[in-house]
């Protein structure tokens, strides 16, 4: 009898361990978020809002200036600085001041890049269907311009465009009018990295005329491409800016040369300078 009792009460025992030791469900993906903030790291959090502090790889910002922006402050946010410059995410400038490091530079450039393709692709479609010709969006990746987005024409005879296709500066609109926007430096950089190359008979490679046509673009507001990199076809571009008013998108219409009459260009015209007045680039982090 007594046995019996002793084997019961360590089953008992053995059961009431089991459910001791039965985990809790723990909330998964977005939940996670939403509950109490259980799953929430304060030092990673703390981290992220600081990189986000920094719009581009031009800015550099203070200790100071950064202690503004995040509402942490300076004392705990020293820490933050100095490990994600110990792990390269940030680098200090000679005056003290940071700057994001490049790896962090490239991803954000790319995510920038995506939301601008999102933003902007609605117009190319009313662009696309108003005109029945190919259009087109690239952007500034560093200091090379690539295309992130084509619209083709519905028609047998049409000009194309190459989606992720990098755009020569000196004979393509959308990279002429980019470029023409960009601090004389980094213009420098532009035409170097890709090189003056003569892509059809039309090209113009003299780095003086070059220059002289950023002035008239910049001037005019759009910028024209007619044979310089293939014959038969004619390009019309416009400046995109960010909310900082610097230029870092341009979207075009495409067409055979056969198709384009003065009407007809400056109807194209018209339609590329309405839509680059009234789009600013919401490309800062959220």
């Amino acid at each position: 009898m007594h046995s019996k009792r002793t084997k019961d009460s360590n089953a008992a025992t053995a059961t009431a361990v089991v459910r001791r030791r039965r985990p809790k469900a723990r909330p998964s993906g977005l939940d996670a978020e939403t509950a109490g903030g259980e799953y929430h790291s304060k030092a990673i959090g703390r981290a992220l809002t600081v990189l986000e502090c920094f719009p581009d790889a031009d800015t550099s910002l203070s200790l100071s200036e950064i202690a503004v922006m995040s509402g942490f402050p300076e004392s705990s946010l020293f820490r933050v600085l100095a490990t994600l410059q110990s792990r390269s995410y940030l680098l200090r400038n000679a005056d003290g001041s940071y700057r994001l490091a490049p790896k962090m530079v490239y991803g954000l450039v790319h995510e920038r890049g995506e939301a601008t393709r999102r933003q902007v692709h609605p117009l190319l479609d009313q662009l696309n269907r108003r005109f029945n010709e190919t259009t087109s969006l690239a952007f500034l990746f560093g200091d090379r311009i690539q295309v992130i987005d084509v619209i083709e024409a519905v028609q047998d005879v049409r000009a194309t465009n190459v989606l992720g296709k990098t755009l020569p500066p000196h004979c393509s609109s959308m990279a002429k009018v980019i470029t023409a926007f960009q601090p004389r430096e980094r213009v420098d950089r532009i035409l170097q990295v890709y090189g003056l190359i003569r892509l059809s008979e039309k090209t113009t490679v003299d780095r003086l005329a070059i220059l002289a046509e950023h002035d008239r673009i910049r001037e005019q507001g759009w910028a024209q491409e007619q044979e310089e990199s293939v014959a038969g076809i004619c390009c019309y571009g416009a400046p995109l800016f960010d909310e900082r008013r610097r230029v870092v998108a341009a979207l075009s219409i495409i067409c055979p040369l056969v198709r384009i009459s003065p009407e007809r260009e400056a109807e194209i015209v018209q339609a590329l300078l309405e839509i680059s007045r009234a789009t600013t680039l919401t490309l800062r982090s959220q």
